[in-house]
């Protein structure tokens, strides 16, 4: 069984058909359990974020898990399979391994070197986890992933390149509001990226700080952890009257900043307004953006600027460690593999020396205890030396070769039950929070 990894992405995808994919927890699960409904998938985990919908898959069968792959997305989120296919992006075996590593370490994102992926990597893990979705395999995987995304952000300078989403549009908008330390700030939800665009607005020391979210509750704890105000949903029009810049990221599926509600707002007040729709699908409406003194700024805005992001030399450096990276887990995952098909076949001769002995001391009862022991000693010693042989050669080359099934051919050779060669370990799920 191999890994296959089938998604759709900003670098394969135009903002507006990303935004009709646009997945919540609830869909992402459903995603997932449709996945396992196939034959050829074992092991399935969905990676949903507002510029990607990824499919990492432990499978049996390429062809077939592809076809399902694509024919559940289809369905899960709507969108004609003709059309996905033009836009999917596919990688098996080695190169979904490396996808998986680069994406963990920011490479794949569009703001390059962030390092938010972390966080959502983790989730999705969890989220398979609990839904019985997630085997050893893909918690292997994914859990080393992790720590590799940690070992860039440690190791190398790839955060002087991570500006976030939030980062990139507030240098954007700065270009038509006023100063930051006087500036007048609006953020819309106070989901995760809200959080992030809260935080970031209360470090560069804005003049003051709004949240207006649907809960109350929540709303209220974001603006206590940042400094700011919280609102009523009520009291949007009122703020965005006052507002130079406004961030919103909701998670909405309709328009929160419509031409209607922005007009008003814009009649209570006469300064220009900047506004940063991180949101997937979008928060502002088309017409917003024609609106006299209403500049937005919007993810495929913020891509053109990103993509100018990753030429620098810690983004190189990032690259040589994947690559370090992905080089030893394969090396490791092909030494795995052949693990338990070596403790089978050790298994096999201890039986065939029991049984052996048992006939010996059955027609041979006058043998002494210390008589039989050397016979069994001696036999116990010929199928170590017959043994020793292959089983180190195997494990060597199925660690440097990775075109042999070494392992199967060990089995074949021996007839070895492959229940039996499953049966011999199964490894515990590591849990999302013990990552190294």
């Amino acid at each position: 069984m191999t890994v296959l990894t089938v998604g759709v992405s900003h670098h394969s995808a135009p903002i507006a058909l990303l935004e009709s994919m646009a997945l919540g927890p609830l869909a992402a699960a459903d995603l997932s359990a449709r996945l396992m409904q196939s034959g050829a998938i074992t092991e399935s985990l969905v990676v949903a974020t507002c510029n990607r919908v990824e499919m990492v898959m432990e499978v049996e069968t390429f062809h077939g898990a592809l076809r399902d792959a694509g024919a559940a997305l289809a369905v899960t989120t709507g969108v004609d399979l003709d059309e996905l296919t033009n836009h999917l992006y596919v990688h098996y075996d080695d190169r979904a391994v490396c996808h998986l590593f680069s994406l963990a370490c920011g490479l794949d994102s569009m703001a390059v070197g962030e390092s938010q992926i972390l966080g959502q990597l983790r989730e999705s893990l969890a989220a398979g986890q609990r839904n019985g979705q997630v085997g050893p395999a893909l918690n292997r995987l994914v859990q080393q992933a992790l720590r590799v995304g940690k070992r860039a952000h440690a190791e190398t300078d790839i955060d002087m390149v991570a500006r976030s989403l939030v980062a990139l549009g507030l240098e954007q908008a700065q270009q038509m509001m006023p100063a930051m330390d006087s500036a007048n700030v609006v953020v819309i939800g106070a989901g995760a990226m809200s959080g992030l665009a809260a935080a970031t607005v209360s470090r560069a020391q804005a003049g003051s700080l709004h949240i207006v979210n649907r809960t109350a509750e929540r709303g209220e704890r974001l603006a206590a952890a940042n400094g700011g105000l919280a609102h009523t949903w009520d009291e949007l029009e009122t703020v965005l009257a006052e507002a130079d810049l406004v961030i919103t990221c909701t998670g909405s599926l309709g328009h929160v900043l419509t031409g209607e509600v922005m007009s008003a707002a814009r009649g209570r007040g006469n300064h220009g307004t900047a506004v940063l729709d991180l949101a997937m699908p979008r928060d502002v409406a088309p017409e917003v953006a024609a609106l006299p003194g209403v500049s937005v700024w919007g993810l495929a805005d913020l891509q053109v600027v990103a993509q100018q992001d990753d030429k620098s030399d810690a983004v190189e450096q990032v690259r040589d460690l994947v690559t370090s990276e992905v080089a030893v887990y394969l090396t490791h995952r092909r030494a795995r593999r052949v693990g338990p098909t070596v403790v089978a076949l050790r298994a096999r001769a201890e039986a065939v020396v029991a049984q052996e002995l048992g006939r010996i001391e059955s027609r041979m009862p006058h043998l002494s205890a210390d008589e039989f022991d050397e016979v069994r000693m001696g036999m116990q010693r010929v199928v170590d030396k017959l043994l020793h042989t292959p089983t180190v050669r195997v494990k060597e080359l199925e660690a440097t070769d990775s075109v042999g099934d070494y392992a199967h051919a060990l089995r074949d050779l021996f007839d070895l039950d492959p229940h039996d060669v499953a049966a011999v370990s199964t490894p515990p799920l590591i849990g999302p929070g013990d990552d190294a």
